[in-house]
């Protein structure tokens, strides 16, 4: 497909095999997606307290310190073939598991395929796409990521634990059959001077009648970016990096302080406490379901109306509705109103909650994950930005459990729709917009 650009005419080739592939790695964000809330439908069967989310998170902190030296000395395909060990081991201990410590166990393992994930795929899907194709199908990655969610917390309503392994465990292992079919990313191939494969790489991914253009092009890029310095004070010291890193940490921060992380993992326990219709376990189906679906439906506008655009629309949103549902948890907490009839407002807010926060909260962050960053220094960057998220849940998590039991479910909520409030105007000043450019493109503008 020829399109105009720079006054020029650029052939983009087939789109096709470049969605196959951003498929096929969606199968490592589904499987994060199932680690991440497994033990909420499970949780009453495990152990009398929950199995938490901090083992997870833990595990993903960790690696994320280590991960750079092994992504670059590995490449992106092989890192996520990698994944495919720890999320596979995940299993095999749950299967086997019968005290509350080697479910934590298993949880810390899980953290380190997280930060693999996050790590990897997103660098992988921005190194093999061309920006119309990164715009629109960017975000499929995430998407099932939420689908893993829903997954879980369907089966996990009609099945055991070990029922639930039986079903799972069979996905990391098909994607690791299929990653060895996909070739790795140029940019990868063109940083360690494997020109012929980097070669054969855009070939595959762009079916193009002469390569010989792209490569030439993509070889330009990826020199110059690796031209640049890539220490560790370099993220602070090169405009660039500084703009990055700073664009990374607030987009991870401010969708943490929503309570995305919270609502996610705590679902049944939120609608426990709200006292909706609902049982806990169909309510957390219907909010895992709903962001799944809202998601698909959500990335549509966020590849029309850019990335900036779309994320200040959806913290805006989503604050107002955190609002709404921190007033009625103060009217219900101290009994100023009669809200029997009107139980169904919790309930309706999160469904709610879950298209504002779809609009850009939820698929954003990891979506620029793969486009901020030179080639240079991008490990290290993605390193910083997995620390980050990893902390920032702990932290939310605490935070959460602390303000409801010493003020109140309303509480936490008036905090996270005041960050967003916050956050929102933030967002025009820090985060740059990346539609529609190439990765070299947008280290330019972030020079700027």
């Amino acid at each position: 497909m020829a399109i105009e650009f720079k006054g020029e005419k650029r052939y983009e080739g087939k789109r096709f095999p470049q969605v196959l592939a951003i498929l096929v790695v969606s199968l490592g964000t589904f499987s994060a997606g199932i680690h991440f809330t497994w033990s909420s439908p499970f949780s009453p069967m495990i152990v009398k307290n929950k199995v938490s989310s901090n083992g997870i998170i833990t595990g993903m902190i960790v690696m994320s310190v280590i991960f750079f030296r092994i992504s670059e000395y590995l490449g992106r395909k092989k890192s996520i073939i990698l994944l495919t060990v720890p999320q596979t081991i995940v299993w095999i201990i749950v299967f086997f598991a019968r005290t509350k410590w080697e479910f934590y166990i298993a949880r810390f393992i899980a953290g380190t395929a997280d930060a693999i994930v996050f790590g990897a795929i997103p660098p992988y899907v921005g190194e093999i796409t061309v920006p119309v194709v990164r715009d629109f199908c960017g975000n499929l990655p995430t998407f099932a990521s939420y689908g893993g969610q829903f997954f879980v917390a369907t089966i996990g309503s009609f099945f055991d634990v070990q029922e639930t392994v039986y079903i799972c465990v069979g996905i990391p292992i098909v994607m690791a059959m299929l990653m060895l079919l996909l070739p790795e990313s140029p940019y990868q191939l063109i940083k360690d001077e494997k020109l012929e494969e980097a070669k054969t790489s855009i070939q595959w991914f762009q079916r193009l009648p002469d390569v010989e253009n792209e490569f030439q092009r993509t070889k330009a890029d990826v020199k110059r970016q690796n031209s640049e310095s890539a220490t560790w004070l370099d993220l602070i010291k090169i405009i660039s990096n500084r703009r990055a890193l700073r664009a990374g940490i607030f987009l991870r921060v401010s969708q943490q302080l929503s309570g995305v992380s919270v609502f996610a993992t705590y679902t049944q326990s939120i609608f426990q406490k709200a006292g909706g219709n609902f049982g806990p376990q169909y309510s957390a189906m219907i909010y895992s379901g709903s962001v799944w679906i809202a998601n698909l439906v959500c990335s549509i506008a966020v590849a029309k109306y850019g990335r900036r655009p779309s994320y200040f629309l959806s913290l805006l949103t989503s604050g107002m509705v955190l609002l709404c549902m921190s007033i009625y948890f103060f009217l219900e907490q101290f009994e100023m109103a009669n809200l029997q009839s009107v139980n169904w407002i919790p309930l309706a807010g999160m469904m709610t909650f879950v298209v504002t926060f779809s609009i850009g909260l939820s698929v954003i962050p990891t979506l620029m994950l793969g486009e901020l960053f030179s080639a240079s220094i991008k490990c290290k960057g993605l390193g910083i930005l997995m620390s980050v998220f990893g902390v920032t849940i702990l932290i939310t998590s605490y935070l959460f459990h602390m303000l409801v039991d010493l003020i109140g479910l309303y509480c936490p909520f008036f905090f996270f729709a005041m960050s967003c409030f916050v956050s929102s105007f933030l967002t025009l000043k820090w985060v740059p917009e990346t539609k529609g450019k190439t990765l070299e493109e947008i280290q330019q503008s972030l020079k700027k």
